[in-house]
């Protein structure tokens, strides 16, 4: 790894796959317990000779060498390390005074324990993992098991909602444009088509899977199923320590889906929106991606429950998750993973889903012109799909009476301004409503989400902010603070002066 890579590390601090260790007596316990952490995660980088802010103090150079074979002794023992791993950290010379040693750790197929004690990653921290269920959980994820197969040999075809298999035909039919083989299937035959029906070759154990239960079974051989599934649907914009609305939604995903998208649309207002001459329902389309998402990809094994909550300034959904890496997920790092693919399959075969990795893309595109700001998804053993919301945004604006307002933008920018930086084109623009972008060159200051609104008046009024004093303003993590000024500066609205502890961010030149 080269010196720059390293200061950008440096720069942005610890995080889920980045571990600082002063290492100044030696190796301590504390390193080998981060290796066990990222080798049941997703691997990461440790850095020796390093303070936790990301201050280099380096270790003794003569020292180096010696550190080095004894963490691979370590490492190699399986009577502290188990099961053990083959790792080659790495002396690097940071400059004339200072020497630090990194070692990368890819991820395991294995569960792995230090000192008869497993580790997992959990945002920065190394934490030890005691409880049989989240033991149980990590060895899915290594295993990659689709616990939707799971076969329960004693289900019977009465166990299932048979009842909704004539409108699941119709579904079907309809979204494949007139023609599905669902359609002429006798009822066994249509739930072996889906792969609800099937036998496990290792047990030789044949009958309905957990996927046939999650999707169509009565609501007492769901809850024998899976005792702790549950999607809990909330409003909180009056009541936000308790609730203005709430339905506990417990029955198969099919009513499910029909339940919370009901839920959505009684709470959340249907902006006015075309594309390309058809009116489209942009809370619909939105509240869909969300519920199907969380109904489809969600670990039925686990006892979190499932949410899908209403805010004055956000909606989101959340629910237990098989991840296979941990961070934000972005239009440039999109890489579509299968949860549940009998599940998936069976949505979109009824028109409840898309293709695999459309829904995040949709909700990129319709989030914007729905709130003018962009969804957050964040990948972890918690799944969550964050959408902004904004009542007074309206995207659409009469491109007519816009040409004829460019003379005077500026006196109204305060009550015009947009967060889209969206070309004109008078074949697309719809001719409905009332607002239009102003300034094609940067994001304008009314866009921002609320916590860069918060940070730009810090700023605005003490002349800088450092990322500590950005994370006691927000009450968030330092590393979410340093994401958040980090994007206030790709968006042109803040400056980067320093370096390590003593970076501070101030307001762009052009905005002062």
């Amino acid at each position: 790894m080269n010196i720059e890579a390293i200061n950008s590390i440096l720069t942005i601090g610890e995080t889920a796959a980045v571990e600082f260790k002063r290492c100044g007596n030696g190796i301590e316990s504390d390193v080998y317990e981060t290796v066990c952490s990222f080798l049941n995660r997703f691997g990461g980088d440790i850095f020796m000779g390093v303070l936790d802010d990301g201050t280099v103090l380096g270790v003794p150079e003569k020292a180096a060498p010696d550190m080095v074979r004894n963490f691979i002794k370590v490492v190699s023992n399986p009577d502290l390390l188990s099961p053990t791993v083959y790792l080659t950290p790495e002396i690097i010379r940071y400059d004339k005074k200072r020497t630090i040693i990194h070692v990368h750790v890819l991820p395991s197929a294995e569960v792995h324990s230090y000192k008869k004690v497993i580790y997992d990653r959990v945002d920065d921290a190394d934490v030890k993992v005691t409880a049989t269920g989240a033991i149980a959980q990590m060895y899915i994820r290594k295993q990659n098991i689709f616990t939707e197969k799971k076969i329960y040999p004693y289900a019977r075809l009465d166990d299932l909602r048979l009842d909704l298999l004539p409108r699941i035909r119709i579904m079907a039919q309809n979204h494949a444009g007139g023609r599905h083989p669902w359609t002429n299937m006798e009822d066994q035959e249509l739930l072996k088509s889906a792969g609800l029906y099937g036998q496990d070759i290792v047990t030789g154990e044949e009958g309905y899977n957990l996927a046939a239960i999650m999707l169509l079974g009565k609501d007492d051989v769901i809850l024998n199923a899976a005792p702790t599934y549950v999607t809990d649907a909330l409003v909180r914009k009056v009541n936000v320590d308790r609730y203005d609305d709430r339905e506990i939604v417990k029955t198969n995903l099919v009513e499910s889906y029909d339940r919370l998208l009901e839920f959505g649309r009684k709470h959340l207002p249907d902006k006015f929106f075309l594309e390309d001459t058809v009116n489209k329902s942009l809370r619909n389309t939105i509240v869909r991606e969300m519920v199907s998402n969380t109904l489809m990809h969600r670990e039925f094994t686990s006892s979190y429950t499932a949410k899908f909550v209403i805010e004055k300034e956000r909606m989101y959904v959340e629910n237990a998750n098989r991840a296979s890496k941990e961070g934000y997920i972005t239009m440039e790092n999109l890489e579509p993973n299968p949860k549940n693919p009998i599940i998936a399959a069976f949505f979109r075969n009824i028109g409840y889903a898309d293709q695999l990795g459309s829904g995040v893309r949709n909700l990129f595109k319709y989030t914007k012109f729905y709130s003018g700001k962009e969804p957050e998804f964040r990948e972890s053993d918690v799944f969550r799909i964050i959408v902004p919301l904004d009542e007074a945004y309206s995207y659409d604006f009469d491109f007519t009476k816009a040409a004829n307002d460019i003379g005077h933008m500026n006196e109204v920018s305060n009550e015009t301004e947009n967060t889209d930086k969206m070309p004109i084109n008078a074949d697309k623009v719809p001719i409905s409503a009332d607002k239009m972008p102003i300034n094609a060159d940067k994001v304008p200051i009314n866009g921002l989400s609320a916590q860069q609104k918060i940070i730009f008046q810090f700023v605005e009024e003490k002349g800088q902010i450092t990322s500590h004093q950005a994370e006691l303003l927000l009450k968030v993590k330092q590393r979410r603070a340093r994401s958040i000024l980090r994007e206030m500066v790709d968006l042109d609205v803040l400056e980067r002066h320093g370096s390590y502890r003593s970076t501070v961010y101030i307001l762009k030149e052009e905005r002062n």
